[in-house]
């Protein structure tokens, strides 16, 4: 079967689907063709670099808050979306979510314009500020201050992208005027969405961010969320329809999209996880018969 998009019939959000692009998972070349043709709008993969061994930091995910290994088996955000860039023309591509403390912004920046030119402009850049302490500081992050950090580092970025001579002088960086080519084919730049559920986040996604990206806990918290971006973008005098919502891992019910939908959320993504017993062609019809 094949979807010609979204946008009629039961609700209009976008739908999209996240995965873990791993050595032992399904190839997401071949996911992000199959979605695509089944009229997915979007793809996004999550990002650990390396997990350690022995760490007091506890997970939400289990009763016994212990870290999974398998966060530890990851590939690298961009490299896959990069290769599900290859093999399609329109499904956008995402990080949920990217942690921004984790990298160089310099190296950072280029990366993601990168993906945008070979994608011709289909990169969406959801960024996080990081939650596990020790990988964090493994990776030279400032943990203390992450979300200083996340901005200092976007700021740069941002200065990369859009200026063909750039220079930064901030707390943690300070780089000399230089030159980094690509640029991102998205003007200014591909859209930034900003991941966290608290109201400190939602400051932010008014102050510097295109988008709010949450694991929401229920459509209410959605409509609770919009309410207060409402209120702040009046405040400083800004469109709040420029601010999109995206919410992370929603189960497949297709009634609880149309109460995110109805909440304010203009995307939906739905967890992606492959069975090795099946085809992953089959599974994500399943996947589209379910939520259409």
């Amino acid at each position: 079967m094949i979807f010609a998009g979204w946008g009629i019939g039961e609700y209009s959000m976008d739908i999209g689907l996240v995965m873990h692009p791993t050595g032992y998972f399904v190839d997401i070349a071949e996911v992000a063709k199959e979605a695509e043709l089944l009229g997915f709008e979007s793809i996004w993969v999550p990002e650990h670099t390396a997990i350690p061994i022995h760490a007091e930091t506890k997970w939400h995910g289990s009763p016994e808050g212990n870290i999974p290994k398998e966060f530890s088996y990851i590939a690298d955000p961009f490299i896959a979306l990069s290769r599900a860039s290859a093999v399609t023309e329109k499904i956008k591509l995402g990080t949920a979510v990217c942690l921004v403390t984790q990298r160089h912004p310099l190296i950072l920046a280029k990366e993601i314009a990168t993906l945008d030119m070979y994608s011709n402009g289909r990169c969406i850049v959801g960024i996080g500020a990081g939650w596990l302490k020790e990988e964090m500081e493994i990776m030279g992050g400032d943990f203390s201050h992450r979300w200083t950090q996340a901005k200092e580092n976007i700021s740069v970025m941002k200065e990369v992208w859009t200026k063909s001579e750039s220079e930064f002088h901030g707390y943690y960086h300070d780089i000399p005027p230089v030159y980094s080519f690509p640029k991102p084919v998205q003007k200014p730049y591909p859209p930034i969405f900003l991941g966290g559920r608290t109201l400190k986040i939602l400051s932010r996604v008014v102050q510097w961010g295109d988008g709010w990206l949450p694991i929401p806990s229920s459509p209410d918290e959605i409509e609770k969320g919009y309410q207060v971006l409402e209120q702040m973008c009046t405040e400083i005098g800004r469109d709040v329809s420029s601010i999109k919502i995206t919410v992370d891992h929603i189960p497949l019910e297709r009634t609880l999209i149309k109460q995110y939908e109805n909440a304010g959320a203009s995307r939906a993504i739905v967890n992606f996880y492959s069975n090795p017993d099946d085809e992953p062609k089959n599974q994500l019809e399943r996947i589209a018969d379910l939520i259409l």
